[in-house]
């Protein structure tokens, strides 16, 4: 059990590592390049979380269910990931006046793993 959700999560930090560092090296160019940075990661946010739908079910997840169930709820759970990296972004960068770069790096880790359990135990499950 441990050996098999190890794995998984390895997995996981696969599809992560690969699609969130182009994710971010494409994020620091746009913003370099003078987009706003709540509005370029809304965009990248949707292009990976489209892109990893398929990663993580067939991967990942191993996930044999019904496509359109995970599906909402896959998005369900971006949807939340979305709102907490906006949220991070507005705080500590509007508010607290941090720089960007540093903020959407952490919070990339932080929807990472809010991520991993939503779509692990309410997203990929046995019954649906």
């Amino acid at each position: 059990m441990l050996y098999a959700e190890m794995s998984r999560f390895l997995r996981y930090a696969v599809v992560g590592v690969i699609s969130n560092v182009a994710g971010y090296l494409v994020y620091l160019l746009a913003t370099w390049l003078g987009s706003g940075p709540k509005l370029t990661m809304s965009v990248l946010y949707a292009a990976g979380a489209t892109a990893g739908y398929l990663g993580n079910r067939q991967w990942t997840f191993a996930h044999t269910g019904k496509i359109t169930p995970s599906l909402i709820k896959y998005g369900i759970a971006h949807a939340a990931g979305y709102t907490i990296n906006w949220c991070l972004l507005a705080y500590f960068v509007d508010f607290r006046h941090y720089p960007h770069q540093w903020v959407q790096a952490a919070a990339i880790l932080v929807v990472a793993c809010f991520l991993f359990i939503t779509l692990r135990f309410l997203v990929f499950t046995d019954e649906s």
